[in-house]
């Protein structure tokens, strides 16, 4: 059974925890979607699926899981800037308990995965990447109410979405995303309007990997 202790000790850590859930409540109050603990550990949980599919050994699925976890951490202090100040708070901390290469790779993830400042510089980066612009799903959305909900765009599309998975097929080299959208809730070309940027940062991370990616709504190949 694999063991992850980078992942361990970082999710025990109550610093980390307590800065994700601030986070939650500072992105819920600028009317985002959640960013919190339940986001971090969906999106953990996703990476370290890639990271095995695609023959990732323990010590990278360790490194995947941690950034993973903790790529949101900054938000609390600022969402502009929330990867340049995850990856700096995260390395205060663990400094002295985590070998500095491995932090290295997890700090260089955590500042990679914003959409604008986006660099592929390892594995570990592009996984994160995946799963982070991947996670679009109704529980994402904290505002109370149809009407509430209708009035935002992102809010109408992540409440849609009914069904997400990704599929990975290491022998064809194809990361799959397929969701199923109510398209009483939000036509499918809503989701377009606001994730085409965020389904090309998972293309370019895919052939990082050496994958192309897909995206799969409905059952209609769109990508």
């Amino acid at each position: 059974m694999d063991t992850y202790p980078i992942f361990q000790l970082i999710k025990d850590n109550e610093i980390i925890n307590n800065w994700l859930r601030n986070s939650y409540y500072i992105t819920k109050e600028m009317m985002l979607t959640e960013h919190g603990l339940k986001h971090a550990e969906f999106v953990s949980n996703r990476a370290l699926e890639i990271a095995k599919a695609i023959g990732l050994n323990s010590k990278n699925q360790d490194l995947v899981l941690s950034a993973s976890y903790t790529h949101d951490i900054g938000n609390f202090l600022s969402r502009t800037y929330h990867h340049y100040f995850g990856s700096m708070l995260l390395f205060d901390i663990f400094k002295d308990k985590i070998d500095i290469k491995d932090l290295t790779i997890i700090m260089q993830a955590i500042a990679n995965h914003d959409k604008e400042d986006m660099k592929l510089v390892h594995p570990v980066s592009a996984i994160v990447i995946i799963a982070d612009k991947s996670d679009v799903r109704k529980e994402r959305v904290l505002e109370n109410g149809i009407k509430q909900i209708n009035k935002d765009i992102h809010d109408r599309v992540n409440y849609a979405t009914i069904e997400n998975k990704m599929v990975i097929n290491d022998d064809k080299k194809t990361i799959t995303l397929k969701l199923k959208i109510d398209t009483n809730v939000c036509p499918i070309m809503e989701y377009f309007e606001i994730f085409t940027m965020r389904m090309n940062y998972c293309r370019l991370s895919a052939e990082y990997l050496g994958f192309h990616f897909s995206l799969i709504i409905n059952d209609f190949k769109l990508l």
